[in-house]
């Protein structure tokens, strides 16, 4: 399941009765109160920008001497910056995921994971001020009619509706078009100052799409994207897909999951975290007393969200 906005029809949000429970955090962390929560369409956040200031004892992983910040002066694309040298987020980093509302840039984590069609290089400069990776939610699986680039997808590229309004799977195996269109996008992303780039719908051949995907196809389509992230200088997440987390572990730089623990799937994630890379988790339907303790066991960075994906979270 992949949970960015909320839907007309969709039965998950029966499930999200909003229990209250303490947050088991570190002492660091804030727990928000459901008033935090913005209600209406998504807006981008307005912040004054400030300059970005690396901390090299930053916890949510190694900092970079170079590369995104809040300026728009971040190196072409094409430039790639090596391995050792870009940003990545240690297992237990402690995370944002907000897709819906103005970004609330009060919540006290090191890493907050934001739109990146929606969110200005403003916005993005304002969290490196106080401190914050940002990573760049884009779809990569799906085209969406409400996007800007809308127009730039081919039709013979679109296939069956994902579950989302107005949202179409694309046909993963034309690399030849896919990839300039994946790079314009991932090139927002760096011009904006992201740290980072969280591709979502990177598990298409496990549904109806349309099209005759393999996990060949899937493959093939995963680690282009994370090459044209690396070659931006950026991080990159792999998002859900956990039957190729074996094969692509050492393509990217952390993972994040949907509700791994409600389908009783959280230890399929431990590779990453073998390889001190972070893992960041939400459950919608489970309450934190359900799954934080197999989730800091394992050194996920968990918390619960509403599927809507706004401001509001309850840490572990």
């Amino acid at each position: 399941m992949t949970a960015r906005r909320i839907g007309a029809g969709l039965l998950a949000l029966a499930l999200l009765g909003l229990a209250g429970c303490s947050s088991g955090g570190d002492g660091s962390d804030t727990e928000e109160s459901e008033a935090t929560s913005s209600a209406g369409p998504r807006r981008t956040g307005n912040p004054d920008p400030d300059e970005d200031k690396e901390d090299p004892t930053d916890p949510s992983g190694p900092s970079e001497s170079s590369g995104p910040s809040g300026s728009a002066d971040s190196p072409d694309p094409g430039t790639t910056r090596p391995a050792s040298r870009r940003w990545r987020p240690r297992p237990g980093t402690r995370w944002q995921w907000q897709l819906d509302g103005r970004v609330d840039m009060s919540v006290d984590v090191p890493v907050y994971d934001i739109d990146g069609f929606e969110n200005s290089a403003k916005t993005v400069a304002g969290l490196h001020a106080r401190g914050r990776k940002v990573i760049c939610y884009i779809n990569a699986g799906a085209w969406e009619k409400f996007r800007p680039d809308q127009a730039a997808f081919p039709k013979e590229l679109l296939g069956e509706n994902n579950g989302w309004a107005g949202e179409r799977w694309l046909d993963i195996r034309r690399l030849d078009v896919l990839r300039p269109l994946m790079a314009t996008r991932i090139d927002m992303c760096r011009k904006k100052g992201f740290d980072a780039v969280e591709p979502d719908l990177t598990e298409g051949y496990r549904n109806t799409t349309g099209f005759p995907l393999t996990a060949a196809h899937q493959l093939a389509f995963n680690r282009m994207l994370a090459e044209l992230a690396h070659d931006r200088g950026l991080a990159v997440g792999l998002k859900n897909d956990l039957d190729q987390i074996p094969e692509l572990v050492g393509d990217f730089d952390f993972a994040v999951n949907e509700e791994c623990a409600q389908f009783g799937e959280c230890d399929r994630l431990t590779p990453f975290v073998k390889r001190d890379k972070a893992v960041f988790h939400v459950e919608y339907a489970l309450t934190p007393d359900a799954f934080c303790r197999d989730a800091k066991r394992l050194g996920l960075s968990s918390m619960r969200k509403r599927l809507d994906l706004d401001s509001w979270r309850k840490p572990c």
